[in-house]
């Protein structure tokens, strides 16, 4: 169960990544029935840190209060892609894993994770910046430059700087439910779940037009998830040929329409599963699958389980199935 939260920081820490895991998992929502987490910051380097902006951290944990966490966070630090780390502090992330807890990194806090040894055989994400540095470096890892996030065997690790705030909001989700990362995302005022990949953040190989309508073919295609809809559609709505509609489409959310689509249908469904005691074959219907054989299809290659079995962990111990994961890009 995902309650007890720690942030382990290092001399450096950039504020922007640890605010993320905080303002996800550190603040008191229980006024809008969200739950409280049991919530810490540890220091691995003493009691006073400075900040990557200037400014000095005090802190009043210790690297034991690691061994009772369910989630560890290491967000991004200052000198951290060529800094070694506390062998004690690695140990604990090793640790950690091994018993069952999850670790997440934020950015450049994936090389943490990296000398830990926990990203061999593993997927994993990290800033495009970084990501050829990353797998020269852990040449065992799968090193993925061009998604925000990944989730592999209880390691997950994120791209550059706020895709932190998809990788926690996706652990809210795979441990209690859509409802519950709703709540916080809309507290946080930022979508509960973003379809793309870091190809989007890339310098752009064409220049964005002033006129630009993909955001709103994106508004249509939301409103309108149950009907079938062709590219040819869609770019006559933009007002654009099919072949640039679909460069355009790539280059704004780094994926393809039918991918993104198809991805905001899963999302749908989980929704509804969760949330309604609609048949399944109500809820292909509603989430646009049409029948209820291309759902669990569809949704078993999404979240590496069925329909009925998310349904049932949801509504029976409050959360996803263990081995649940998301793709995203």
């Amino acid at each position: 169960m995902l309650q007890n939260i720690a942030v382990l920081l290092l001399d450096g820490v950039h504020p922007f990544e640890l605010g993320v895991v905080c303002e996800v998992f550190g603040l008191d929502r229980s006024d809008d029935g969200l739950p409280v987490y049991d919530f810490a910051v540890v220091s691995a380097e003493g009691s006073r840190l400075r900040t990557h902006a200037g400014f000095e951290l005090a802190v009043g944990e210790d690297l034991d209060r690691l061994e009772e966490a369910d989630l560890i966070a290491v967000p991004a630090g200052d000198a951290y892609v060529r800094r070694d780390f506390p062998p004690r502090m690695l140990d604990a992330l090793t640790r950690a894993v091994e018993r069952g807890a999850t670790v997440l990194s934020v950015c450049s806090g994936v090389f943490a994770l990296g000398a830990a040894g926990l990203l061999d055989g593993r997927r994993c994400s990290a800033h495009w910046r970084h990501a050829d540095l990353l797998a020269a470096r852990h040449p065992l890892a799968r090193v993925e430059p061009d998604v925000l996030y990944v989730d592999d065997s209880g390691v997950v690790t994120s791209a550059g700087t706020a895709s932190g705030i998809d990788a926690c909001l996706h652990l809210v989700r795979k441990e209690q439910g859509s409802a519950v990362a709703n709540g916080i995302a809309r507290r946080m005022v930022v979508p509960p779940h973003r379809e793309g990949g870091q190809a989007q953040y890339v310098a752009r190989p064409l220049p964005r037009a002033a006129d630009d309508t993909v955001a709103g073919v994106l508004g249509w295609m939301e409103r309108h998830l149950d009907r079938e809809v062709t590219v040819e559609e869609l770019a006559a709505r933009a007002h654009m040929a099919p072949r640039t509609f679909a460069r355009r489409f790539q280059q704004e959310t780094g994926t393809t329409p039918y991918r993104w689509l198809l991805g905001q249908r899963v999302l749908l469904a989980r929704e509804l599963l969760e949330g309604t005691d609609e048949t399944v074959d109500a809820v292909a219907s509603r989430a646009g699958f049409g029948n209820a054989a291309t759902l669990r299809h569809h949704f078993a290659r999404w979240t590496g389980t069925t329909p009925h079995a998310y349904r049932r962990a949801f509504r029976g111990s409050g959360r996803a199935p263990r081995g649940l994961t998301s793709q995203v890009g």
